[in-house]
């Protein structure tokens, strides 16, 4: 679950992170009033910063983050970007509609870094990426420049935490702060249940104070349940209408930029069903795995899922049954055309647990259904259907 950029920083900030002073805003009005209250002049030598809160990266780049030099400006940035929609390289076309906006004070930069803290997979622990190449891409860094980034996969010892501020070019005091930042950090990831924490940029003030000046959270979603004041930062807004409905009934579904409607049981085999129809020249339209414990109501909602999707030009159902039984899916279907009819072809591959059940309640509704034998053979039908 991703929070915004405004409530990470203050559960940084409550755990010793030093953070900017800003305050939320949801009209101009009170973009203009957070000036007050930050403080400032317009002499011109005062700064705000108005930053659309959305949960996507790459704002700058879309004008949504804004520098001003007089109340006047926070102003008429903050009237331009609420309502707006934003277009980064994460939204996609689709972009993001700006709800609220978060007016923070100027700071003196003096350096800009890059910290992340991540859930490392591979290695199986908590690591840290550290780059002197703040405020940009991490990605592009990583292409272009790789040897300005380091991946520690280690505890964060007094000893690595000062090797990592030296790659970053820090002084001796400087590597100190570094240390209990890191220190903040690392208790916050675990005390969170964080996937990710991003500070890009992390930079040093003109005064010598590490600041976070931009956040970005992941919360578990798996650990929510023991996360209660996180979950009660959730953004539904920011979120897929698809996902959360589907969540709703106990789907794992995810939204994907395919044409392909997929409905599996299990995530493995759901990947599988990906790569298969990736394999026929095809792109699936989602990940959605019904699981083991479906019902008939929740299948429902997933073909009703699948049908509604204007993007979705031919659904494939490859159910394995084993704890799932095929029949519930046959019923499930039933239910889901009485509401949202069958649009598109559907291609079945049904094995398993009352198999031949499920195959008799789609064959005797007379519905238009496509049969497959194995999943090559369901995939090839499918992106055939698609095309």
């Amino acid at each position: 679950m991703n929070i915004h950029e405004y409530q990470a920083k203050a559960v940084l900030k409550a755990f010793g992170v030093a953070v900017p002073r800003g305050v939320l805003a949801t009209n101009a009005d009170a973009a203009l009033a957070a000036c007050a209250e930050l403080g400032g002049s317009d002499s011109g030598e005062s700064i705000w910063v108005v930053k659309a809160q959305i949960h996507a990266g790459g704002r700058g780049k879309a004008g949504g983050v804004r520098v001003c030099r007089s109340q006047q400006e926070v102003r008429e940035a903050a009237d331009a970007l609420l309502g707006s929609k934003l277009v980064t390289k994460q939204t996609g076309e689709a972009g993001k509609l700006v709800h609220k906006v978060y007016v923070e004070e100027g700071l003196n930069i003096a350096r800009e870094f890059y910290l992340s803290v991540l859930v490392d997979r591979e290695n199986e622990c908590i690591s840290f990426v550290v780059s002197p190449a703040g405020g940009m891409d991490i990605e592009n860094v990583a292409a272009q420049t790789p040897e300005k980034i380091m991946t520690i996969a280690e505890q964060p010892t007094a000893a690595v935490c000062r090797k990592m501020a030296l790659f970053l070019g820090l002084d001796e005091v400087q590597v100190a702060d570094f240390t209990r930042l890191i220190e903040s950090l690392y208790t916050t990831f675990q005390a969170k249940d964080a996937s990710m924490i991003e500070l890009n940029p992390l930079i040093l003030t003109t005064e010598g104070q590490l600041v976070a000046l931009d956040a970005k959270f992941i919360v578990d979603d798996n650990a929510l349940y023991r996360q209660a004041e996180l979950l009660e930062l959730r953004d539904f807004s920011e979120e897929d209408p698809r996902e959360t409905e589907a969540a709703e009934f106990g789907l794992n579904y995810i939204a994907l930029d395919g044409d392909i409607g997929c409905m599996v049981n299990g995530a493995g085999l759901a990947m599988a069903t990906m790569d298969m129809i990736q394999m026929k020249g095809a792109k699936p339209a989602n990940f959605l795995d019904v699981g083991g414990g479906v019902t008939v109501d929740a299948v429902c909602e997933a073909f009703k899922l699948l049908f509604s999707d204007a993007h979705v030009k031919a659904v494939l159902v490859n159910i394995f049954g084993g704890i799932v039984r095929c029949d519930i899916i046959a019923n499930g279907l039933l239910e889901a055309i009485k509401t949202h009819p069958m649009r598109v072809p559907v291609v079945m591959r049904l094995v398993g647990t009352n198999e031949q059940e499920g195959r008799k309640i789609v064959k005797d509704a007379g519905l238009d259904v496509r049969w497959a034998d194995d999943l090559d053979q369901a995939a090839s039908v499918a992106a055939h259907a698609a095309a």
